[in-house]
């Protein structure tokens, strides 16, 4: 299976840059994955589609304000370093810019020195390990430091940092927004519980794959970057309940999928569970637990995309995602939303 036999053409154009002023006012696309055929629904007539006793899974990761720009203290040079992953502590992966400049032992101060970076180690692909020096609580000064690390389509500024969160963000530490629980509002999340909908949160810190292109030519031949995830009782004990009365577990999102999917048992049940996780769904996978996605309109080639094609059928996908381009949908992170049943 070739990578890029998951490619499509997308006019420009059609990638979203801005979030629409009202979350739930995104269109969606629904693809029956049986028989591929689509419908065209507006994101609040997702409630037509739950029925009660079904289990929606989000995830309620919150994205840090992870892009830092600064300055390497003995040139003055310009530095950009995005957080990935906190390793321990004060010690955090990263990627760098310029990379060539920034070697063990360089400096790089940060808001006229409120924070300082130390690299300490080159690790995989050219990642750098910096270990942070400061006074006070670092959330907080990364929250006045730093900027929302927006994909690099996303050319425009974003005025208001929390419409890169989802309205349920609780937990600190991705890189990327789980774009999928963007559309949702408080208000419509008030009507799926009130239409008998169960509502499971999970936690998987989105990180460096989401930031990485699929290099390899074969699909096999791809590995992705480990994430971390955390499953409490109460999520589990819902996903169970749902599936022991017949019920469907839809997840938003691909990473509530890939969460689910690499906690369960083989008969696609959950407990209590926390680790890290690299899992990479494509064709020919076997879901254990999901039976149905609500998911953005993802890059051609990417590991998104694959998953996607995994529950619905490549051919289903990729011709869906065709009516989406001649319907003028809005892709990517900002975009459109599709309900895979």
């Amino acid at each position: 299976m070739k990578v890029s036999d998951f490619d499509y053409e997308l006019p420009e154009e059609l990638i979203a840059q801005d979030p629409l002023e009202n979350r739930s006012d995104s269109r969606l696309m629904v693809l029956d994955r049986a028989t591929g055929a689509v419908e065209h629904k507006r994101f609040t007539d997702i409630l037509d589609y739950l029925a009660p006793g079904d289990c929606l899974v989000v995830n309620n990761t919150r994205v840090i304000p992870a892009r830092l720009y600064g300055v390497k203290e003995d040139t003055q040079a310009q530095v950009e370093v995005l957080l990935l992953k906190r390793r321990e502590n004060d010690i955090w992966e990263t990627l760098v810019r310029p990379g060539k400049k920034l070697k063990p032992g360089a400096r790089v101060l940060f808001g006229d020195g409120l924070l300082t970076g130390e690299i300490v180690d080159i690790v995989e692909e050219g990642n750098r390990l910096v270990r942070f020096h400061y006074q006070g609580i670092f959330e907080e000064i990364l929250d006045r430091l730093g900027q929302m690390p927006l994909p690099p389509y996303i050319t425009h500024e974003l005025r208001d940092k929390n419409r890169y969160q989802t309205v349920y963000a609780k937990h600190d530490g991705s890189a990327a927004a789980p774009t999928a629980g963007l559309h949702f509002t408080e208000e419509l999340l008030r009507r799926v519980r009130e239409n008998g909908v169960e509502i499971a949160e999970v936690t998987l810190h989105v990180g460096l794959g989401t930031f990485r292109p699929v290099k390899a030519e074969e699909v096999t031949d791809h590995h992705m970057h480990s994430e971390f995830y955390r499953i409490s009782a109460e999520a589990a004990e819902k996903v169970n309940r749902a599936k022991r009365e017949g019920h469907r577990v839809i997840s938003v999102g691909t990473t509530s999928t890939r969460t689910l999917e690499s906690a369960a048992d083989e008969n696609g049940f959950l407990r209590e569970k926390s680790g890290w996780t690299d899992i990479f769904i494509y064709p020919g996978y076997e879901f254990r637990v999901i039976d149905g996605l609500i998911t953005n309109f993802h890059l051609p080639q990417s590991t998104l995309i694959m998953l996607v094609s995994a529950l619905a059928g490549r051919e289903h996908v990729l011709e869906a995602y065709r009516e989406a381009v001649r319907e003028r949908y809005r892709f990517f992170s900002f975009g459109d939303a599709m309900l895979v049943l």
